[in-house]
């Protein structure tokens, strides 16, 4: 898979893993790695499918699926201990690698992510694949946003976001892949498990977040053993992009904090 390597060289650096949403592109973290490159390695990556890194996905693909991909990819870079932040299915991915690679995990936080998936998200994840498959890549593109962004914080960037559904026309997945990727978030059901992972955790959310009601991470904070929430008033489903420096303190500051 496609990664790139930021920040500290030294040897004994802590490591954060960047782990993005349906998108699955390293791109989507550019406002948070200036930031995390001052006290930490961190490594994006474009998972497997998206961006620079394609590749056809196997049938019944699955979290499970991501999560050894990226584990496979820890591996060969010679990391074996990380932090990890990520975003909605990214989270998703995290909270599955520290199930099946307890102790690859130090840290991690969680933003607008999930236990199960709930009924709300699967309606607009139900909505986003019929805009795919029956009207096409264009308005898929350019409903995403809506789905990302509260409506005030859109309507002042107009010029951005027609260079943002541009570029996602021009480098968007093919379709089946799009839509393999929705499914297996779809499909995902931790509840009874993550009360095994140990690791501490963070979960970030918003009230604004229009695809996953904030109450799923709340939900999810009360089942991790070491889990907590800061919730957030504004910020949209992407509020690591609509607010990235009230993000990038608030998730630095956790992962700089002593065990116990």
């Amino acid at each position: 898979m496609y990664r790139e390597i930021h920040g500290r060289t030294d040897p004994g650096a802590p490591v954060v893993v960047l782990s993005s949403g349906l998108g699955g592109a390293a791109h989507y973290w550019a406002p948070q790695i200036p930031a995390l490159a001052r006290d930490f390695r961190v490594i994006a990556y474009d998972q497997t499918g998206t961006g620079r890194s394609p590749g056809v996905l196997p049938p019944h693909y699955t979290i499970a699926h991501m999560a050894t991909e990226l584990a496979g990819l820890l591996a060969g870079l010679g990391v074996d201990k990380v932090h990890f932040i990520g975003h909605a299915l990214g989270g998703l991915i995290g909270l599955q690698l520290a199930l099946t690679h307890p102790s690859l995990i130090g840290r991690m936080v969680l933003v607008n992510a999930w236990a199960k998936t709930h009924p709300h998200t699967l309606r607009c994840f139900a909505i986003r694949k019929s805009l795919l498959r029956d009207t096409g890549v264009a308005a898929y593109v350019r409903a995403q946003p809506l789905f990302l962004y509260p409506a005030a914080w859109l309507a002042e960037r107009q010029d951005w976001l027609a260079e943002q559904d541009a570029a996602g026309i021009a480098h968007f997945p093919p379709a089946g892949t799009v839509v393999q990727r929705i499914e297996a978030a779809e499909a995902f059901d931790l509840t009874g498990e993550i009360p095994r992972i140990s690791a501490p955790a963070l979960a970030i959310a918003t009230r604004d977040d229009v695809l996953v009601p904030w109450t799923c991470s709340e939900e999810l904070a009360g089942l991790l053993p070491a889990g907590r929430l800061v919730l957030r008033d504004q910020g949209g489903h992407a509020c690591n992009i609509t607010d990235a420096a009230a993000f990038d303190a608030i998730a630095t500051a956790f992962l700089l904090e002593s065990p116990g």
